[in-house]
């Protein structure tokens, strides 16, 4: 569904998956959108029509995540069949497919200069992807369970895990080192998201909470109670 942030109101639905929707990015000039789903594909959507444009097949397994480039020009998509594919958004193309985790992938994202993703596996680790080449640069290793969400910083330079063994970590992309770990969700953390300005993170948890933390000190610095069941 599309909708007016000012007012709340429905704009329009968008239909056309015969399973559910499980991610959703939109470009930057705020006029596509692209929806990832359980049917194993991926659909692009014109937002101001709601007509579906095109409809990416390659997946064999449930698609769990989508990140688009900030040129809006290639999109990554996240799927169980443990794979992430890189496509060309435009002609609905894919360039190439991304091999190395042994578990399901749950999420991606990418960097702001579109040169890397960071990808997020039920094999309990990260991984760091050039784009370009479709080379794994590395594995970022320490949460004791399934990572289901991954974030970047608007500089490029630090990712945030969130996973189900409770927490968030704070992660160095250049050298691939733990910065911290963040504690204080009671129940497995699902998605995280970072601000614009790259000085906090929000999660979101099956504890029914989201919460929202420093990112330079780990500290929380407030809870976000509402919701009846768990966010993700």
């Amino acid at each position: 569904k599309v909708w007016d942030l000012e007012s709340g109101r429905e704009l329009r639905t968008l239909e056309g998956h015969s399973s559910w929707v499980t991610g959703v990015a939109v470009s930057p000039d705020g006029r596509r959108a692209v929806s990832a789903s359980w049917d194993h594909t991926l659909k692009v959507w014109d937002l101001e029509s709601g007509r579906e444009l095109r409809t990416l097949e390659g997946h064999f397994a449930p698609v769990r995540g989508v990140a688009m480039s900030a040129d809006g020009r290639r999109l990554v998509s996240a799927s169980w069949d443990r794979t992430l594919k890189v496509w060309d958004l435009e002609s609905g193309r894919e360039l190439r497919t991304l091999e190395g985790h042994s578990g399901d992938v749950n999420d991606v994202a990418v960097s702001p200069d579109g040169r890397r993703a960071v990808s997020a596996s039920d094999d309990i680790t990260l991984k760091v992807w050039d784009l370009e080449s479709g080379r794994e640069l590395r594995t970022l290793e320490g949460h004791s369970d399934d990572v289901r969400g991954v974030a970047v910083s608007p500089d490029g330079r630090r990712a945030v895990s969130a996973s189900w063994d409770q927490t968030l970590k704070v992660w160095d992309l250049e050298s691939g080192r733990e910065l911290r770990t963040i504690e204080g969700h009671s129940d497995l953390v699902n998605g995280v998201a970072v601000t614009p300005d790259g000085r906090r993170a929000v999660s979101a948890s099956s504890d029914k909470t989201l919460k929202v933390w420093d990112l330079e000190s780990g500290r929380e610095l407030r809870t976000l109670e509402g919701h009846s069941d768990s966010v993700t």
